[in-house]
């Protein structure tokens, strides 16, 4: 079976189909417009320059293209890159499904489905319950489908509903540990606290932010759904308040894009759970890459860090 992308070592040449995720342009330093490609196929993605480019080429290399390309692995600066030697447009004879290339959740969509609907079918308070189910039902196509973000973490098709199913295990194993949580509030914090993301962005592949997504924000977007639901069914309990407050403080701090910092304990559980499953997929991914015995390449989102894979690990 022909090897993937992230497969590959430095020094080899691959000669493949990719989809192109992105395509920015930009000037080097003699002038001249080059074009910043992100490739990929369904083990993740990789960087490619492509240098002088023309107008043709900037309105054939664009996001969602599927290309051949022929070139080598190197490493520039610490980041595995790919040195494009050819570079052309598949043809329609050669026919690749651009959903042969694009990175899915690691469960299937029935299984997310069911896993999702159990946990709100265990909710205790009736508000709770209700407010969550309402919102799962009016954006159940997109939340099944939508990536989480549009890099750093779970970047992938499902990877929001992904997210929330590791979220929801890990409530799950905390609420068990810490008895006094009220695990309604915790589970309907985890389903909804990244639900305006399938507002926020513009679909499951070639991801980018929406105008909603720029000027308002998956955060501010959900508080004002929350609020909706609770008119539409009629709620007015503590809970509607509560559960717009841990959608707005789950990033924690200001800094970090939360208008409120956690002042509820389920909210403070809930950021937590939310930052360690966005790193664990983030090392995850960089870490599958390497060699035991190797360094990741460093790791943006995590300050910037490399990590090591030690030798004992299979």
């Amino acid at each position: 079976m022909k090897k993937k992308i992230t497969q590959y070592e430095v020094g080899e040449q691959i000669d493949l189909y990719l989809l192109i995720k992105s395509s920015m342009k930009g000037t080097a330093s003699n002038g001249k417009p080059f074009l910043t490609l992100i490739l990929q196929d369904q083990s993740g993605d990789i960087e490619a320059k492509l240098w002088d480019v023309s107008k043709d080429d900037e309105e054939n290399y664009a996001a969602e293209r599927i290309v051949k390309v022929l070139g080598d692995i190197q490493n520039y600066k610490g980041r595995i890159q790919l040195k494009l030697k050819q570079i052309r447009l598949a043809q329609p004879h050669e026919a690749p499904d651009a959903s042969d290339f694009i990175e899915k959740a690691p469960l299937t969509k029935e299984v997310m489905i069911e896993k999702v609907t159990q946990y709100v079918f265990e909710m205790r308070n009736p508000n709770i319950q209700r407010i969550t189910r309402h919102l799962i039902k009016k954006y159940q196509t997109s939340f099944f489908d939508y990536p989480a973000a549009t890099k750093n973490h779970h970047e992938f098709v499902s990877g929001l509903a992904y997210h929330v199913v590791s979220m929801l295990d890990l409530a799950k194993a905390i609420a068990h540990l810490y008895p006094t949580l009220d695990k309604d509030l915790l589970y309907a914090g985890v389903i909804l606290h990244d639900l305006g993301k399938v507002t926020e962005l513009s679909g499951p592949i070639s991801t980018t932010y929406t105008v909603e997504g720029n000027l308002i924000g998956h955060i501010s977007i959900m508080v004002s759904e929350i609020a909706k639901a609770a008119e539409e069914l009629n709620i007015q309990g503590e809970e509607v308040m509560v559960l717009q407050h841990i959608v707005l403080s789950h990033h924690g701090k200001p800094e970090w894009g939360s208008p409120k910092p956690p002042m509820i304990k389920e909210a403070e559980v809930l950021h937590y759970i939310d930052n360690l499953d966005a790193k664990m997929n983030m090392l995850d991914r960089a870490l599958v890459r390497v060699k035991p015995g190797e360094f990741t390449e460093r790791v943006f989102a995590l300050d910037n860090r490399s990590f090591y894979k030690p030798t004992f690990h299979q």
